[in-house]
């Protein structure tokens, strides 16, 4: 990357401007140091916040941000290293600056970890440009032959438009790319720049959509006023599953556009988003631009230089589409804002639904929460003020919710070593003969998640977790879904030598799918598990697929819940409706009614009838019940009396603590020592210190610590003041999860 002339680079309103002449600034780097390094300036360099920089670290050179505030002044001028250059490349804006302190400061996170995801350096490389192939002043004497006449008239007749690309000039003439070069050789030819291409087509708001329902119409009326705003506000969009929630934030983006402004949707699993994107293009005319991890690295530099030249006006994508760098941010969409594949929980530990919320505020920008099961804590925001609700109460286009059914396991078990009820069976066979499609969901991968041996009683566990080795009966494995271990199948048992006396225990998805082949060996069968759905491409073939009519019977795990539309099925099977009941999680339940209630979203979306049969040995468990009766608002009612009393969130909050060593007993030193110097006072309680459900991940031990408080205490201060007394010895590290999703 080239140095930049200072004097050039532009800054943006809310920046701190350096003033000029300052023989210091502070500049971060994308490492975990506590904060930024001064730097000395250079004569000849002017360094503002924001600018990229080239700084020498040790013995080598490192990319880094000019940062706002004074510098820190405790190393002396005559020890201060000088920035090397300043870089070529986009400054990173005030409000982008601002939101890496935010998350670092609320998550306890290092700034410089946070800006890792902001700052992207191979990004902040301009591509080459493109070349190709121009008319030269043909040299007198010249021998045509054919093809070169070819050549020449292909691009005789582009003139207009200037040089061609090599590939693409090859293509219209029908030659070689040797052709081009030895009339280059001749002189016929000259190299030359090719103008840059606009990365994305713009989309059109006013490209004809589908006709809103009064209940859509007033919904969009309201959030097209916020955008129109230009001013910070939450709307939490909700309702029924088909109820078309999709069609009315379109409209917020319609109005976005129209104002020249840029849009971010953030979906929760952005590699299912064919459908999604199919939507889109219909109601904009063209596709929008996409960001996830699993893109090019030459799509990702593209993508991230247009996201910041105001050039792709609407993004999709995943949770780190949070941190590119927007001009001119007007709207903030969070779809399936229940999700908790929206928390981050390797590296810096965040909540993108509650980050991309602080995004919106420091851009001045409406934000709005999509989701047919909103969470709890959204529902508190509501119930204080601080979001607006937009509620949307039936199906769109006239398409009815699905009537549910739930099938005692104790009254009508399935036959013995299998997993099927015989209500269930029979409703998928009567969907076939009428010609319709089924999805039987469990949400479970591989065949069992326990192995253990009939003879023993050994049951088959990875090394390095404590947690059970899943088999995999088509891959002849054994692997732990955690760390990702794997093993052959033995043939005989580890522990006591027994030949085949291994056997399977309890039901994954393939050990479905077996059952399914057999009981319905002529239907046509597809698995939907992230083993099978390995990314856009895949998921986009199989909704393809189905919408094709070309699968009688979909089987999947949780991602078959995530927005799908299918118009032909008409039945949804839930094998173990109980499963997520189990453990000590406080958000169990709520999570359960959310997974079980999307899934069942799934059937009847359009004129047919839809019908949803839940297998449980619990049919009077409350999630059941208020499944049954279709009463979610009164299941979370319910779920807010049982936490508002104990100051469990969103009605307190917490923050825990994962000590992890390599040795149980340096865990167990750390842990304690915490605890003892845990803080104290009113609606203060530290829980803990006590073995973590995964008392072991990776080959480390691991204990928890869980502090909660009442709502209106800061725990970040807390957390601040109690690590700060706790030095940690060599090996251990000390995690901290702000506002936990995940209790394992």
């Amino acid at each position: 990357m080239a140095a930049r002339n200072p004097t050039t680079a532009s800054q943006d309103s809310l920046a701190v401007i350096a003033p000029p002449g300052r023989a210091r600034v502070p500049v971060l780097l994308p490492y975990p140091f506590p904060g930024p390094f001064d730097y000395r300036v250079p004569p000849g360099l002017d360094p503002r916040p924001g600018d990229i920089v080239m700084v020498p670290l040790n013995r080598r050179a490192e990319i880094g941000v000019v940062w706002d505030g004074e510098p820190d002044g405790s190393v002396g001028d005559n020890r201060l290293r000088p920035i090397d250059a300043i870089l070529d490349a986009p400054p990173m804006r005030a409000d982008l600056r601002r939101l890496v302190d935010w998350i670092a400061a609320y998550t306890l996170a290092p700034p410089g970890e946070v800006l890792t995801m902001a700052l992207r350096s191979n990004a902040l490389r301009a591509p080459p440009p493109r070349t190709g192939w121009a008319l030269a002043e043909p040299p007198p004497e010249v021998r045509l032959t054919d093809p070169r006449r070819r050549v020449l008239a292909a691009l005789g007749a582009a003139l207009g438009a200037g040089p061609l690309a090599a590939a693409e000039l090859a293509r219209a003439a029908e030659v070689s790319p040797a052709v081009l070069r030895g009339m280059a050789d001749a002189g016929l030819l000259l190299p030359a720049t090719l103008p840059e291409a606009a990365p994305f087509a713009i989309p059109d708001p006013d490209h004809p959509g589908p006709a809103l329902s009064p209940e859509q119409a007033e919904a969009a009326a309201a959030l097209r006023a916020a955008v129109a705003g230009r001013a910070f506000s939450v709307h939490l969009l909700d309702g029924v599953t088909g109820s078309g929630k999709t069609e009315v934030y379109f409209e917020a983006i319609a109005a976005c556009l129209r104002q020249g402004r840029q849009a971010l949707v953030l979906l929760p699993e952005i590699a299912l988003s064919s459908q999604w994107l199919a939507r889109f293009q219909r109601r904009f005319g063209v596709a929008p631009a996409v960001w996830h991890s699993d893109l090019p690295s030459r799509v990702r530099r593209t993508t991230w230089r247009a996201v910041d030249a105001g050039q792709a006006p609407v993004v999709v994508g995943a949770r780190s589409a949070l941190f590119l760098p927007f001009p001119d941010l007007g709207l903030v969409v969070i779809d399936e804002e229940h999700e908790t594949a929206f928390k981050q929980e390797d590296g810096v530990v965040y909540h993108a639904r509650d980050m991309a919320i602080v995004r919106a505020r420091l851009c001045g920008a409406p934000a709005v929460l999509a989701s047919a099961t909103p969470s709890l804590e959204t529902l508190a925001n509501v119930e204080a003020g601080r979001y607006r609700r937009l509620h949307l109460p039936s199906r769109h286009g006239g398409a009815s919710l699905p009537a549910l059914r739930l099938i005692d396991l104790r009254e009508t078990p399935p036959e013995r070593g299998h997993f099927l009820s015989p209500p269930l069976l029979a409703a998928i066979q009567a969907s076939f003969e009428r010609g319709e499609q089924a999805m039987l969901f469990l949400n479970r991968r591989g065949y069992a998640p326990l192995t253990l041996c009939r003879a023993c009683g050994h049951r088959m566990q990875c090394p390095n977790c404590t947690a059970w080795l899943v088999e995999h009966r088509a891959r002849r494995l054994l692997q732990c879904h955690h760390c990702g271990h794997a093993i052959p199948i033995p043939e005989t048992c580890p522990e006591c030598g027994a030949s085949h006396s291994l056997t399977a225990v309890g039901p994954g998805i393939e050990r479905i799918t077996e059952e399914a082949r057999a009981a319905f060996p002529e239907a046509r069968i597809l698995v939907m598990a992230s083993d099978t759905i390995t990314g856009p491409h895949a998921a986009a073939e199989a909704a393809r697929a189905i919408e094709a009519r070309e699968i009688d019977l979909v089987i999947g795990t949780q991602i078959v819940a995530k927005g799908w539309h299918f118009p032909h099925l008409t039945l949804v099977g839930v094998v173990d409706a109980d499963l997520g009941l189990s453990g000590g999680d406080l958000r169990a339940a709520e999570r359960t009614v959310q997974l079980l209630h999307q899934v069942a979203g799934r059937a009847g979306r359009a004129e047919a009838p839809g019908q949803v049969l839940l297998q449980t040995y619990s049919p009077e468990h409350k999630v059941m019940q208020a499944l049954l009766h279709g009463d979610l608002a009164r299941f979370m009612a319910s779920e807010a009396a049982e936490r508002r009393p104990g100051n469990w969130p969103p009605y307190g909050r917490l923050a825990a603590l994962v000590v992890s060593a390599d040795t149980a007993e340096a865990a167990d030193i750390a842990a304690r020592d915490l605890g003892r110097a845990a803080p104290h006072g009113e609606g203060i309680v530290v829980l803990g210190p006590a073995p973590a459900p995964l008392s072991i991940l990776r080959g480390r031990h691991r204990r928890r610590l869980l502090l909660k408080t009442q709502r209106d205490t800061a725990v970040q201060p807390l957390l601040r003041a109690w690590l700060a007394q706790v030095p940690t010895g060599r090996g251990v590290k000390v995690e901290v999860d702000v506002d936990p999703v995940s209790f394992l």
